[in-house]
């Protein structure tokens, strides 16, 4: 297989460094402003089911992940996944610009919610904040963090490594200042019927999962920035489940505290639940330091977001398959200065949108061509390349394979029929558009007496 291509990127990425850049991703400010909607999607308790459904699915596609990344190890992720898998001259060009084309819409929406959630949780701090006055919050955030990012790869591991360490003492400060107060009786209130098998039972659980997704969404992070990771035959897939590992505990042991204090009927209306949490513990001053963590935590999901994502249009304009000044590198500090730029205005602009919108349009958007699709490179790169060597195989093949194929569809078909829509009309979208541009280029379907390594958009 054809794991590397020409790049001036710095490999400066090791263990520590990429598992702390997949947590950040992960957690951001997402666990704090979701327990509630988690609460609520099944009304109770049982609602922490999502969690363990969510982690089952996740845990499932990281090992996808693990292995891609570790035979395929180039900037771009799931796009130089699709094209190796499919084909670079036929299915595969389709499979690379559809995921290009969703992620137009689901990246910088993904990056804009951790924007969103840093504007909402500021209001805390500043009781007065009005709702056009945390959007401005939300976008000085993007802007920083967008400031940062035009640095020296070198430099942006330190400043990840230090933003996971303060995302993770936010949850460890909630967890250990909770359980010493734990109240069984508030955690495990069961309304009546609570566990009842029925049609409201599997519509509420496919929306909790779909949350516990959001929150868990980053730990593949590490494969977008391929080119600059030492080792990743060895790093990728340790990463992607030591970061996995490491936050699916936490989030449920997380939700489990906070239930043990504030009652899930009250916290269900809660705004700023931890918050909440601490100022009913400790006071204000308590509440008011581990608000200041949250947004840390916030923050930092915003900057690993940008680092991540600013990599997939330069890998893909080296290639020839996206506009060719996306492929710029700054000239003195090697970052892919175009790419980033372009990715960090359009998610400063969708930070003026609706927090619960978009965590249901980007989650729609992307399982279809990202999740679905790339799933199926496996037994297709297994059968094209059977005697390649892999740094690292996947665990029990196929079932992660079978249990992330119908899980991700469960999320998908359970989501509502809105943001069913919204997946399925971007996804028609994106392929009359390709063969319009592959009739305009002469490019497959339409040419396929010629091949073409390089096609310039």
């Amino acid at each position: 297989m054809t794991t590397e291509r020409p790049t001036h990127l710095t490999r400066a990425f090791g263990l520590r460094d990429a598992t702390a850049l997949n947590i950040a991703n992960m957690v951001g400010v997402g666990p704090f402003i979701t327990i509630p909607l988690l609460m609520a999607s099944m009304g109770g308790p049982q609602s922490m089911l999502g969690w363990l459904t969510g982690a089952l699915i996740v845990v499932s596609d990281g090992l996808i992940w693990s292995e891609l990344g570790a035979a395929l190890p180039g900037s771009g992720g799931s796009y130089h996944f699709l094209r190796e898998a499919y084909g670079h001259q036929t299915w595969g060009r389709l499979m690379a610009f559809l995921f290009i084309w969703q992620f137009v819409l689901s990246g910088p929406l993904e990056i804009a919610s951790g924007m969103i959630g840093f504007g909402n949780y500021s209001s805390y701090l500043w009781p007065g904040l009005t709702a056009r006055g945390q959007q401005y919050v939300a976008v000085a955030a993007g802007v920083v963090a967008l400031f940062l990012l035009c640095r020296q790869i070198t430099f942006l591991s330190k400043v990840t490594l230090a933003l996971s360490i303060g995302t993770m003492l936010a949850m460890v400060t909630v967890v250990v200042t909770g359980f010493p107060h734990f109240d069984a009786h508030k955690a495990f209130d069961f309304p009546p019927g609570a566990m009842a098998f029925n049609r409201g039972f599997v519509l509420g659980l496919g929306s909790a999962t779909l949350i516990a997704v959001y929150n868990y969404l980053g730990y593949y992070d590490v494969c977008y920035i391929g080119d600059e990771v030492e080792n990743p035959g060895y790093v990728v897939p340790r990463s992607i489940l030591y970061s996995l590992l490491i936050c699916c505990v936490a989030y449920f042991t997380l939700h489990l505290a906070v239930m043990g204090v504030v009652p899930w009927r009250e916290g269900i209306h809660s705004n700023f639940i931890i918050s909440d949490f601490m100022e009913r513990l400790y006071g204000r001053g308590a509440a008011i330091a581990v608000t200041i963590l949250i947004l840390w935590a916030a923050f930092g999901s915003v900057f690993a977001l940008l680092l991540g994502y600013s990599r997939i249009p330069y890998a893909a304009a080296l290639d020839g398959y996206f506009f060719r000044p996306f492929a710029k590198l700054h000239p003195t500090k090697n970052y892919p200065q175009v790419s980033l730029l372009v990715l960090g205005g359009v998610s400063i602009a969708a930070a003026f949108l609706k927090l619960d919108q978009l965590v249901s349009a980007l989650i729609t958007t992307r399982i279809l061509v990202q999740f679905l699709g790339q799933l199926f490179a496996i037994p297709l790169l297994r059968r094209k390349f059977p005697d390649s060597a892999r740094p690292y195989k996947m665990w029990f093949y196929p079932i992660p394979v079978v249990i992330a194929f119908f899980g991700w569809a469960y999320v998908f078909l359970t989501s509502g029929w809105l943001y069913i829509k919204i997946g399925l009309l971007t996804l028609l979208t994106g392929v009359v558009v390709f063969f319009i541009w592959s009739k305009w280029k002469a490019t497959w379907p339409f040419n396929t007496s010629r091949e073409r390594t390089r096609n310039p958009a």
